[in-house]
């Protein structure tokens, strides 16, 4: 039996995930936590064949956590589940060491079968992914600024550079003004940027935004 780890803060997700999951003969979650805390004391306390990592986690993101799963437990398997488009994470999971990405539009099938290949020690790529990955991780941009933002400060770096204003990101992502002008200064920071314009400028100019 392949023991899974499952790990997203939302519980309708995690209720589907288990649905699926229990349709088949030879996975079987065995554990699932809510947020990045509990997901990594679990992978401490306990042995799992893959662990199921949403991105968006409370408290410490997905990509945070799979970075301390990696660095106390290099051999565990680690599938990232997210929303956000391919492009901009799928990348980076697997620059951090994740076994494979997959988004949460995905089929029942592709989802075991995705489980099933990093189980046995092997790198899941969705169909569609390949080429668009061998180009973002053959680049010499792996080791860009960019690389650096956390999630959040990458769903803010998104929103500047598309010409948001820090009240409006606060509103969009419940946030208050002050922790939204903080992520701004650390972006600046990461990028090297001056100013707004600054931030859109490197984002078209590493290709992050659509023109």
């Amino acid at each position: 039996m392949i023991n899974v780890l499952m790990c997203d803060d939302h519980l309708i997700v995690r209720q589907g995930l288990r649905q699926i999951l229990a349709d088949t003969e030879d996975i079987v979650v065995t554990a699932e936590c809510d947020n990045g805390a509990d997901a990594l004391r679990a992978v401490r306390e306990h042995r799992f064949d893959v662990v199921l990592l949403d991105i968006a986690m409370p408290q410490r993101d997905g990509l945070d956590v799979l970075v301390q799963i990696k660095r106390e437990a290099a051999r565990q398997p680690v599938l990232m589940l997210s929303t956000y488009p391919d492009k901009q994470y799928a990348g980076r999971s697997f620059r951090l060491g994740a076994a494979g990405y997959l988004n949460k539009r995905a089929g029942a099938d592709l989802l075991t079968s995705a489980i099933r290949k990093v189980a046995t020690g092997g790198i899941f790529v969705a169909p569609g992914q390949a080429e668009m990955l061998a180009m973002a991780l053959a680049q010499p941009s792996a080791n860009a600024p960019h690389e650096a933002l956390s999630r959040r400060e990458y769903q803010v770096f998104e929103l500047i550079a598309a010409g948001h204003s820090v009240g409006d990101i606060a509103g969009q992502l419940a946030l208050s003004p002050n922790t939204v002008s903080t992520y701004r200064s650390r972006i600046l920071d990461k990028t090297g940027a001056q100013n707004d314009v600054g931030i859109a400028m490197y984002a078209v100019r590493h290709q992050l935004v659509e023109m």
